[in-house]
């Protein structure tokens, strides 16, 4: 076989696995569904830090805000800061977010008096000048 031909094959193996690769990775993502999750209780926490907000605060809130997420009531979190969407429509006045997941109300109803949340609590108010909480289950 000539070099060329080995070129023309190589080029010709590599297409037909970049391209069954694509498939597999299109088939896999089209077997994801969507469900429905009403059963679950989410409680989303935004922070508004004293100002001037300096690194060691975030660090600080950062760091408690890790601790926070260890509750065994948790199902899934998300910690977060504003995304920056640019839409007049959003608040992004807010320092930090906290959602958590939970399995039901009475696992929420645990997260809020375990020791891990009252020592979050205790350990970071000073760093806050507001908290706004939303609650919400499915419908």
């Amino acid at each position: 076989m000539t070099a060329k031909q080995n070129r023309r094959s190589f080029i010709g193996a590599t297409a037909k696995g970049m391209a069954a690769a694509g498939l597999l990775t299109a088939s896999s993502c089209a077997g994801t569904t969507k469900r429905l999750t009403s059963d679950l209780f989410i409680h989303h926490v935004y922070f508004w830090l004293k100002q001037p907000v300096t690194q060691e605060m975030r660090t600080k809130f950062e760091g408690e805000l890790r601790k926070l997420v260890t509750v065994e009531t948790i199902v899934d979190y998300h910690l977060g800061v504003p995304a920056p969407t640019g839409r007049d429509v959003i608040d992004t006045t807010y320092s930090y977010s906290l959602l958590t997941i939970f399995r039901n109300k009475a696992d929420q109803d645990i997260y809020q008096t375990h020791p891990t949340h009252l020592k979050f609590i205790e350990e970071s108010q000073d760093l806050w000048e507001k908290v706004v909480v939303y609650d919400s289950t499915g419908f």
